[in-house]
């Protein structure tokens, strides 16, 4: 069997290129005890992984010479632990790798769901941050209105259908007219507003008259900024990611904080997933039954193959995905 992997070649100072990855052949990894070998099947794609290569986060940095972190999900090829057997199908934190070794106790079993690009759209990673940070940071109540920013990405698209789902009024932002169109005609948001707009306070307003009670931040900088205007007395603002502040060397912040969170007395809180993984279960209970009542819509982005793997996170930074972007490194198992 033959293995590779992606390395960082150079760490970015500014936009990510293809240049600062670099393709290897490695050697074929051997596990221990208590140990698992596993062959990759799709590796999750996110903005976070732009942000480990600036410093250090609620994860270690990443260097370059490091092999890219990321989410997989994988088939169990050799086990040496009780706990898993071969064609075991697992979640882990894992690298940019065809094959990798990890400790079984950092494993988790998945059930045999197919396909299994949907254990890390709208039942994985991306469901579950949608719906932990809007019903556990968000507090929706129906009637309120709800405004998120990345509408047409991973996130973003479930947290609009959730919202939707519980009664609430939901204005998306997003990237270009074809987006936007896209998420109002397909993911059923009751406005969207294009973010490359000129005059994008404008078009927000009009979108929302009576104000935003609920913001589901992903990109940070200026959106943030115009969102915050916008936001009613005791509104919410629930911090996701701040992508437009990934793939830069020129930081900006909103200029009305802290002083409007004052004024409207806001919370503003962020959040990572695995803040809510006790929680989980109710998650994917909730989420299954919209999708099975067709009030949520799956929408994925699978770039196949690892080669590709640095264009695909590169082209998300740039906007051009469309639901959860993920690369298939291998097959499914045979079900």
């Amino acid at each position: 069997m033959q293995n590779r992997k992606i390395t960082i070649a150079e760490l970015p100072k500014a936009q990510l290129t293809p240049e600062h990855f670099r393709l290897e052949d490695a050697e074929m990894p051997t596990p221990g005890d208590g140990e698992v070998l596993l062959r990759t099947i799709l590796m999750s794609i996110d903005a976070a992984n732009r942000s480990w290569m600036q410093g250090a986060t609620y994860r270690d940095a990443v260097n370059a010479g490091d092999t890219m972190p990321t989410y997989a999900i994988c088939e169990v090829i050799q086990s040496n632990s009780p706990r898993f057997v071969a064609g075991d199908v697992v979640e882990t934190e894992s690298v940019w790798a065809d094959y990798v070794v990890r400790p079984a106790r950092g494993l988790e079993k998945l059930p045999d769901a197919r396909p299994l690009s949907h254990l890390m759209s709208v039942y994985g990673i991306a469901g579950k941050t949608a719906f932990h940070g809007l019903i556990k940071v968000g507090r929706p109540i129906a009637g309120e209105t709800v405004v998120v920013s990345a509408a047409a990405g991973s996130v973003g698209g479930y947290v609009g259908q959730i919202a939707k789902a519980l009664g609430c009024r939901v204005v998306g932002i997003a990237g270009g007219s074809a987006k936007c169109a896209r998420v109002v005609d397909e993911l059923g948001f009751d406005a969207c507003v294009d973010y490359r707009e000129p005059r994008l306070f404008k078009a927000l307003r009009a979108a929302c008259p009576d104000g935003i009670d609920i913001y589901f931040d992903n990109v940070g900088g200026q959106i943030l900024e115009t969102a915050v205007f916008q936001m009613n007395t005791r509104g919410r603002i629930v911090c996701c990611g701040a992508i437009s502040q990934y793939d830069t060397d020129t930081i900006t912040g909103p200029r009305n904080l802290p002083g409007l969170v004052v004024v409207k007395r806001l919370r503003m809180e962020g959040f990572i997933v695995m803040d809510f993984a006790n929680q989980d279960a109710t998650a994917l209970r909730a989420l299954r039954k919209w999708v099975e009542a067709g009030q949520i819509k799956i929408e994925e982005d699978i770039i196949e193959g690892l080669e590709n793997a640095p264009n695909a996170l590169i082209g998300l930074l740039a906007g051009e995905n469309i639901g959860k972007r993920m690369v298939r490194v291998g097959p499914d198992p045979k079900g």
